[in-house]
């Protein structure tokens, strides 16, 4: 737990907020700063001071940070914890439908997301704290959910980093369980660097004095990084390949480390980098000696637009009669190979020709998503993202994939995508997966009536 700190300012009666004002403040709040991203700390401290400090009154924390992978490890991480009747707080980023999605509430018998009153009340206070004061969304959205976590009792609370970790808005709590860092690869160039080595800096960047540091599996030089990191802070390290290890035999789970192995069902949740994400979660908690019934976490996590089957819904009706639909929000080169994995993984217990349908952010890097599934992909189509400026134009993604030798073509949305794909002589149906962003995604679950909840 946090080291006991000065008591928090009075809290102020709040102003009545309807839950219909909620979207309005959010769209007030954006307009506080002319950047979307501005990675400092500078901004989010002065706010937490005006609000008491409530970063400090937290439930223990575990902070995770990385590339690829974060919000699933959190995934198995919650549904562990609950499973074994902690109440646990969550932060994640981005949403997919609704920005409640971002805050969950730990509560007896599983967390909630945030109601919008509750949701519309803090950021109402956090507003009135700020007093105007330039700042972007991300932070002041952060410090509202500070406040609802400091306020609702909780055993943990797992903290997601926005971006990077270093000057990232969540990386104010001071003293967490532990620090946990998920595979590091190349993203975000504009804000993190051009280098893997550069990138592991700034995930590095959360580890704190003397706290426990797990981390996933890395490329040589990130994982070089992390040591050196790690070993100026006298930060415990927990390394995949060192102090545990975790592997898939005979479609088990098999997990080891100096307290012994565990021997569990293969996750839920689809694809082989699922498994590495479940061990993850098991080093974790097993490095922090937090209580967890892994068996059942792993059984009932769940993570929407990662690898989900689409069974039904009024999009999928679109797809002709037997056509499989699954959906990721995979949006970088190591996303790409990940998903590429789990598919050749499918493909082998159930052949079907495969459809992708993809929509991409301008600063993402197409023919490095794209590379993987070269030799896997029947067609490609390309789409725009829905709401997004700052999306690649379709045409562009189809040149990327004709560039790698793919048959490629666009479309005005997913809906018609899956409106044009014909049906040959192929038996079985095809096999489709859209993906390419997360916005992407979360627009593809509204469509199809599947909102997170």
């Amino acid at each position: 737990m946090n080291m006991a700190q000065p008591r928090p300012l009075p809290r102020p009666i709040p102003r009545p907020v309807p839950a219909r004002a909620t979207g309005e403040i959010l769209s007030r709040l954006a307009a506080l700063h002319p950047k979307k991203i501005d990675l400092s700390l500078a901004r989010m401290g002065r706010l937490l001071d005006a609000l008491g400090n409530p970063e400090r009154r937290v439930p223990s924390t575990i902070h995770v940070a990385g590339t690829n992978g974060k919000g699933s490890t959190i995934a198995f991480m919650r549904a562990m914890l609950e499973a074994a009747g902690q109440r646990v707080h969550v932060y994640t980023s981005p949403h997919l439908v609704h920005f409640n999605e971002r805050i969950r509430l730990g509560a007896p018998g599983g967390g909630v997301l945030v109601s919008d009153a509750a949701l519309a009340e803090a950021l109402d206070r956090t507003e009135t704290a700020n007093g105007g004061h330039p700042i972007t969304l991300f932070e002041i959205t952060t410090a509202a959910a500070f406040l609802l976590f400091a306020e609702h009792p909780a055993d943990v609370l797992l903290l997601e980093v926005g971006l990077g970790g270093r000057l990232d808005a969540t990386n104010l709590v001071a003293e967490p369980l532990a620090s946990v860092i998920t595979p590091v690869s190349i993203d975000h160039v504009d804000y993190l660097g051009t280098s893997v080595e550069a990138i592991a800096g700034e995930k590095a960047g959360i580890i704190k004095p003397r706290r426990p540091v797990v981390v996933g599996s890395q490329v040589p030089e990130a994982l070089a990084v992390i040591e050196r990191a790690a070993a100026k802070k006298l930060a415990p390290l927990f390394v995949r390949g060192q102090q545990w290890n975790v592997s898939e035999e005979a479609g088990r789970l098999v997990y080891a480390d100096e307290d012994g192995l565990l021997d569990l069902p293969r996750p839920r949740l689809v694809g082989p980098h699922q498994i590495d994400n479940a061990g993850l979660a098991v080093a974790a908690l097993r490095a922090v000696k937090l209580p967890a019934a892994h068996e059942a976490g792993i059984l009932q996590a769940d993570w929407p637009a990662r690898l989900q089957r689409l069974p039904s819904g009024p999009l999928v009706a679109r797809a002709p009669a037997g056509v499989e639909v699954w959906l990721d929000g995979g949006h970088n080169a190591a996303g790409g190979a990940a998903l590429a994995h789990a598919l050749c993984e499918l493909e082998e217990r159930y052949s079907r020709p495969l459809v992708l349908i993809l929509g991409m952010l301008g600063t993402k890097d197409v023919t490095g998503f794209l590379a993987p599934f070269a030799g896997l992909v029947r067609e490609a189509i390309a789409v725009p993202v829905p709401g997004e400026h700052a999306g690649l134009k379709p045409e562009d993604v189809a040149a990327a994939a004709m560039g790698l030798g793919m048959s490629a073509r666009v479309a005005r949305d997913v809906g018609s995508a899956l409106d044009s794909i014909t049906r040959t002589s192929q038996v079985p149906p095809p096999r489709v997966l859209i993906s390419g962003s997360l916005y992407l995604a979360g627009a593809v679950l509204a469509a199809n009536g599947a909102e997170p909840t």
